[in-house]
């Protein structure tokens, strides 16, 4: 069994084809997505991108991997053994394929982007074409790709992950690309009044502060994107871009199946499409970036076709990254390591009576520090730390039926409801640390920490001043003081 893994960085499922978008981003995933199991409830457990990543390929929640975000305490990797020996009860992943026979083979340079050397464990080649650390565009990937694959796509037994950068901003695409949907409409939210509302809202990635740490905090680094987000003018701008980014991976993820096709497997491999995260456009001020624990951060494409096996469908029920790689196991009929944290699915991709997950926890752990709980109907979200935002609640309650974009905090309207979620949170946190034995909590580590590690209050005052919001600066002193007693 041949498996291709493309893994498309900062991707939101309703902006594929595939899952209903307005516009025709993903052509070339049709080819393989026709009969394909759709999860419309697929999450990430930890964002944003190394937290997530180190959930799939582990196994486990960064609450027990310890990766919970990308500095300090947030990036210290809980290896499986000792310095020597690999604990085989929570081995990792592509270890564990290989060991049964499976060739894995990576190209990405992840584990150089983030210094996530724990991420090379396992794989029989992997393949850091660049030194571009992310920063390499989907031509790039292909030129590394497409000679490995011309030579084995016809080989049996791999497992081959495919990862494309580009749809992480900044969207790094010349004039004609960017334009490619440019008389095509944009999403009807945020309309101009949530845009407006959002213009109150500060930090890294908000919409007077697109871009906090680039040397020109006022302006786009890259032609076709707005300097701000102010009107729907600007949103349209941006959404453009991403949407062009998402299909100029497609493309060249069609190079590739004409590879397969051309040697005549294309419809005898298994293909999975996921992300490692969404990014927000709007929802808790935040665009093209993934800095909160938002639902459109964790909330995550993924498609699996499987030639003989899966049929055209869609699956409601929630699962998580992790249980991927329980479910490969099972597809592989290879035994579940132990202490993995994930469960399979097997039977929602056979078509079998399925029930997923009754509720998540999810955590996140870069720009500020969140540790959420989600039901069909609510999601609640502890803030451990708010970073540079002026979230003044300890926790935000949003109902998810009415209010998808989470524009307004319901917990004072429903204390009852707070209690039950903050129950999910404690008896979640009882089961990972009874699993897994006394270990830290990495993201109650971090809240001494909190700021980001390139970014400092400084600059933030600094920047407040110098875009006339001077006026919120004691606030947002007062507010972290909370945390940080020294300031």
């Amino acid at each position: 069994m041949r498996i291709v893994y493309f893994d498309l960085d900062c991707l939101r499922p309703d902006h594929l084809s595939q899952y209903g978008y307005l516009r025709n981003t993903s052509p070339s995933l049709d080819r393989i997505t026709g009969d394909a199991v759709i999860f419309n409830r697929c999450y990430t457990s930890n964002s944003p991108c190394a937290p997530s990543r180190a959930a799939l390929f582990s196994g486990r929640f960064g609450i027990n991997n310890g990766v919970i975000g990308h500095h300090g305490y947030g990036e210290k990797f809980n290896y499986p053994g000792d310095s020597f020996w690999h604990d085989p009860s929570k081995p990792m992943l592509m270890r564990w394929l290989r060991l049964r026979g499976v060739k894995t083979v990576s190209f990405s340079s992840f584990a150089d982007r983030h210094t996530a050397w724990w991420f090379c464990s396992g794989w029989s080649e992997l393949h850091t074409f660049t030194n571009k650390q992310g920063q390499e565009t989907a031509d790039e990937v292909n030129r590394a790709v497409l000679p490995w694959l011309k030579v084995h796509a016809k080989d049996d037994n791999y497992f081959l992950h495919v990862h494309y950068w580009d749809i992480h901003s900044h969207y790094r695409l010349d004039e004609k690309q960017y334009r490619k949907f440019a008389d095509k409409p944009a999403p009807d939210w945020p309309d101009e009044k949530a845009i407006k509302d959002n213009t109150g809202i500060y930090g890294p990635r908000t919409a007077l502060d697109l871009y906090t740490g680039y040397p020109d905090e006022d302006r786009a680094p890259v032609k076709g994107m707005p300097d701000k987000i102010t009107n729907r003018e600007e949103f349209k701008m941006l959404i453009d871009g991403y949407d062009a980014a998402i299909n100029f991976v497609d493309r060249h993820i069609g190079e590739l199946l004409d590879v397969f096709e051309s040697q005549g497997v294309l419809e005898d491999t298994v293909f999975i499409v996921s992300s490692d995260h969404g990014d927000c456009f709007g929802e808790m001020g935040q665009y093209m970036d993934h800095w909160v624990g938002a639902e459109p951060i964790h909330n995550i494409p993924l498609m699996i076709r499987i030639p003989g096996v899966t049929k055209k469908s869609k699956c409601a029920e929630y699962v998580y990254n992790l249980d991927l790689a329980p479910t490969l196991c099972d597809l592989y009929d290879f035994p579940v390591p132990g202490k993995w944290d994930g469960r399979s699915f097997i039977d929602a991709i056979k078509g079998k009576p399925f029930a997923g997950r009754e509720t998540l926890v999810w955590d996140h752990g870069h720009g500020s520090l969140m540790r959420c709980a989600r039901t069909k109907k609510w999601l609640f979200t502890k803030i451990l730390h708010p970073g540079f935002y002026p979230f003044e609640e300890p926790y935000m309650l949003h109902d998810m039926e009415n209010d998808v974009h989470q524009t307004q905090n319901v917990a004072d309207k429903n204390p009852q409801i707070v209690k039950e979620m903050q129950e999910i949170i404690a008896d979640w946190h009882e089961e990972q640390m009874n699993k897994h034995g006394p270990h830290d909590d990495n993201l109650q580590q971090m809240v001494p920490v909190g700021f980001l590690k390139w970014y400092s209050l400084r600059r933030m005052i600094d920047r407040l001043k110098k875009t006339g919001r001077a006026d919120q600066v004691e606030g947002l002193v007062k507010r972290l003081q909370k945390y940080h007693k020294d300031l």
